[in-house]
């Protein structure tokens, strides 16, 4: 079995190209399904780079080879959770609830007591998953120029 190590997105960090590789991957299952199209189509490796400049994120590796990653964005109650995202072949291996239990651990560090995230009205399957992994849903929202719900929040106190 192989080990999953977690990595800090820092000025050390050099894959890039590989981590919007892996972005896009994880959210290709999206297209076509989801209206308006993902922010992830709209990132590069230079974007990437520099939103892990001013958000804090993670790397989760499987071995050697890049298999996950999460954004945070300290708010002023809460640590928003944006672009987690896990290889399909790498699903299933606990790597998206390690990613999210670093931004807890970030968030305890801020002193913030809720993780903030939203996910797409169309992709019941993750409500299912935060759900499971402690989050409510807490509002419905929508994009610029639609007159319907295109996403949700979703929080999770931390206790």
């Amino acid at each position: 079995m192989s080990e999953i190590t977690l990595q800090r997105l820092d000025e050390r960090f050099e894959r890039w190209d590989e981590l919007l590789a892996l972005i896009l991957a994880s959210f290709a299952y999206m297209d076509g399904l989801i209206d308006p199209p993902s922010s992830a189509l709209s990132l590069t490796p230079q974007s990437l780079r520099e939103k892990a400049r001013i958000e804090i994120g993670f790397a989760a590796l499987d071995e050697h080879r890049l298999a996950g990653c999460v954004f945070c964005r300290p708010e002023p109650e809460s640590l928003y959770v944006g672009k987690l995202a896990v290889l399909p072949a790498a699903q299933g291996k606990g790597i998206g609830k390690r990613l999210l239990a670093l931004a807890e651990e970030t968030a305890r560090e801020r002193g913030l007591g809720t993780l903030r995230l939203e996910t797409r009205i169309e992709l019941t399957g993750n409500h299912a998953t935060f759900a499971a992994w402690g989050f409510r849903k807490t509002a419905e929202n929508r994009h610029a120029g639609f007159d319907r719900t295109t996403s949700i929040e979703m929080r999770k106190a931390l206790i």
